[in-house]
């Protein structure tokens, strides 16, 4: 949603080609691209911090960080071999898998989905209950509106009780301000913008609070490549997972490391951005087993609801999608 207004100050692109950058190694390097699921703000700020401190570099990976144009995009790439690295939402990462994508999670940044819907009070909404018989805005192929029979079976409500009009994301916001749409589907990054704007008007719900809960974000490494290069992508996930415990401790430096190669981010709305988002980093696991882990469980619950709302073309074991090998047990995320 920020990509009209933020462009990278460094441009990050591959400069050699498929066959020689993107799987290939020298003596006591490894070329690595790294694409992410959008344009980079604060969740990025960990791996912008890990590049500027040399800690890639020391364990021999040359990381090449691109923007991204979406999870779908994101999972795509890194399933088909063009990225080993991505960033996806966990949940396009199951679809992309089921069909045909080649890919394998190996750390959760956010533990609970940061899916949530906005609406003004003063619309006569207090809850999802009031949702019948009004509006919301998004894009056609919003994750929210294609799970929306799950969240209203969930509520309680009727599944054609609302109308869906198309929304762009940057006109989100101004249309919820203007009156062309009663509610909207937004991420929870950004929830402290929207108590500026609208105030005590401003209602919320998240849609883990309400019992739908699917892993978010997520490092995703393509399969082929992790079964050649195991203690490469071991260095990786070392080094990424030392970079977010490092981060949650003192986001400071991150946020410089971050606003140094990318222009139009305002501070101050990356710390606000940034203490949410340790929020969604936090669940049981990430903070009893460690930073960035999956929970079982949990993986099963996921791949049922892509199961059931999405068309899988290839039904497959839920376990080849994610693994914990690659963690440090040592790094937990703090429980408060």
């Amino acid at each position: 949603m920020l990509e009209t207004h933020m462009t990278f100050r460094r441009t990050f692109s591959l400069t050699t080609t498929l066959a020689t950058s993107l799987f290939s190694f020298g003596a006591q390097a490894a070329d690595i691209n790294m694409v992410l699921n959008w344009v980079p703000t604060a969740d990025h700020s960990p791996y912008f911090y890990a590049k500027s401190q040399g800690w890639y570099e020391e364990a021999g990976i040359n990381l090449t960080i691109e923007a991204g144009r979406g999870s779908g995009a994101a999972a795509q790439r890194v399933g088909a071999g063009m990225s080993q690295i991505g960033i996806a939402d966990m949940a396009t990462v199951l679809l992309s898998k089921g069909q045909g994508a080649d890919a394998v999670a190996i750390m959760a940044v956010y533990a609970n989905s940061p899916q949530g819907f906005y609406w003004l009070k003063s619309k006569g909404i207090e809850g999802p209950e009031d949702f019948p018989d009004h509006s919301i805005g998004n894009p056609p192929a919003d994750a929210s509106r294609i799970m929306w029979p799950l969240f209203a079976e969930t509520v309680g409500i009727a599944e054609d009780s609302v109308k869906f009009v198309n929304v762009s994301p940057q006109a989100k916001l101004t249309s919820l301000k203007s009156g062309a749409i009663d509610i909207t589907s937004d991420f929870y990054n950004e929830h402290d913008l929207k108590l500026r704007e609208f105030g005590d008007d401003l209602g919320f719900v998240a849609w883990r609070d309400i019992g739908i809960n699917p892993y978010g974000l997520s490092v995703v490494v393509n399969g082929d490549f992790l079964e050649g290069n195991k203690d490469v992508v071991a260095q990786f996930a070392a080094i990424t997972q030392r970079a977010f415990a490092a981060c949650v401790e003192d986001i400071d430096p991150c946020l410089e490391a971050l606003m140094a190669e990318v222009s139009g981010l305002d501070h101050d709305n990356q710390v606000d951005q940034w203490n949410r988002i340790k929020e969604l980093m936090a669940d049981e696991t990430t903070t009893t087993v460690a930073l960035g882990a999956f929970n079982d469980e949990r993986m099963k619950v996921d791949y049922q609801t892509v199961e059931t709302y999405f068309e899988l073309e290839q039904p497959f074991d839920v376990g080849t999608a994610y693994t914990n090998e690659f963690l440090d047990e040592s790094i937990k995320m703090p429980a408060d």
